[in-house]
């Protein structure tokens, strides 16, 4: 059975997505398509607007087969790590390629700029910009101009995170094909609609503004119900602010040596962030008090959510210990079915099956299970999180 695996966020599906799956059906309607999915939090550090189980379903009745669980550990990670975690987990299952959008249709453009960026001429390159005191995205991508390259590629956001993916390709030296789509119509942060394909911030836009009629109208009408369904049921759409004097009160009770734990880079940004944790009345306002030229606000989003969460460097493990499957069709499971005897990582249905694995997969199913436990605190209807019920979902797992 050949397969093709999207590293995917679904946060919402939308009809861009829908056009993806279509496609690769289109090209080898045999492949089995298997989507690994961030669960309910993602990159950009804020939690997922539906939960993991009503978007996994979405993908289903939209053409995917198979939908696994992009751990807490990986989707909470820059687009470096975030691709590179993707690309691994993938290349453990026996996946034979990788889909994924850019607004560069040119696979080759995509590969060349990585081996640029993994050449040892780029380091060297890059040391002065960084030293004249740029941001990191601004810094490569002059560094990339002076070796040659195109910095425009890197200063879009499909194309940034597609060029990730080739350069975890390359440095695992995967037989992983990478297979591109075009990214046409409404750019990826737009919030203007382009043509007839949203981008998913223009959705979470019209969400949180009240246009929930404009933002359904941009789904496909099958997922469209099963959204609809949880927001009748108080459990979505879920916004960080919901949880804003929770997340708060979290950041208030952490020492300067907390805040340390999380600083990756140890720039001393945790400084700026724990000061301005003492004052601020609200995310927002924290984030544009942090904020500098040279630190992106993804990046401190992305600690604000470790804080919350109780996440740190040290909690992310080398190797991913297991997957957790979400969703599944026939052939899908038949899929699973060989991949339980081929895969090179555990893939569970079962909770029962962490307590035979080793230290790590537990302290990672721990941690999935308090990052669900607190994710119900952002749901617009509190009475819906009672009695921890995603807590639960959880430990049942299926």
């Amino acid at each position: 059975m050949r397969t093709v695996g999207v590293v995917c966020e679904y946060n919402p599906f939308h009809l861009g997505h829908a056009r993806q799956l279509a496609l690769l059906r289109q090209q080898d309607p045999e492949a089995a398509v298997v989507c690994l999915m961030s669960g309910l939090y993602v990159q950009r550090g804020q939690p997922a607007v539906f939960s993991r189980q009503v978007r996994a379903r979405a993908a289903l009745l939209a053409g995917a087969d198979l939908v696994l669980e992009l751990p807490v550990t990986v989707s909470l990670r820059s687009a470096e790590g975030f691709a590179a975690g993707g690309v691994e987990i993938l290349d453990r299952l026996g996946v034979e390629g990788i889909s994924f959008g850019a607004e560069t249709a040119d696979r080759e453009t995509l590969l060349e700029t990585a081996r640029q960026l993994l050449s040892p001429q780029f380091g060297e390159a890059l040391r002065p910009h960084l030293d004249e005191g740029l941001s990191f995205p601004a810094a490569r991508s002059r560094a990339l101009k002076d070796l040659g390259g195109d910095p425009a590629v890197l200063e879009r956001p499909n194309d940034i995170l597609a060029v990730e993916y080739c350069k975890a390709l390359l440095q695992k030296k995967s037989a992983i094909r990478p297979l591109t789509v075009h990214r046409a119509g409404t750019p990826y942060h737009g919030t203007d609609l382009v043509g007839a394909q949203p981008s998913a911030t223009l959705l979470r836009t019209l969400l949180r503004s009240g246009e929930r009629d404009r933002a359904l109208a941009l789904m496909p009408p099958a997922v469209r119900r099963v959204y609809e369904a949880e927001e009748a049921a108080g459990r979505a759409p879920v916004f960080l602010e919901n949880a804003e004097r929770a997340m708060l009160a979290r950041l208030r009770s952490m020492t300067e040596a907390d805040f340390a734990r999380l600083d990756e880079g140890r720039e001393g940004l945790y400084g700026r962030l724990y000061e301005t944790s003492r004052s601020a009345c609200s995310i927002e306002a924290l984030l544009d008090e942090t904020k500098t030229r040279r630190y992106a606000r993804t990046r401190l989003s992305r600690m604000v959510l470790w804080a919350y969460l109780g996440l740190t460097p040290a909690d992310i493990p080398a190797h991913v210990p297991y997957l957790r499957v979400l969703a599944a069709n026939s052939r899908g499971r038949a899929l699973l079915g060989r991949m339980r005897e081929t895969a090179r990582l555990p893939v569970l249905t079962k909770p029962a099956a962490v307590r035979t694995l080793d230290a790590a997969a537990q302290r990672l199913f721990a941690l999935e299970a308090r990052a669900a436990n607190l994710y119900t605190l952002a749901y617009p209807e509190l009475r819906a999180a009672v009695g921890g019920a995603l807590w639960r979902e959880t430990a049942r797992m299926l």
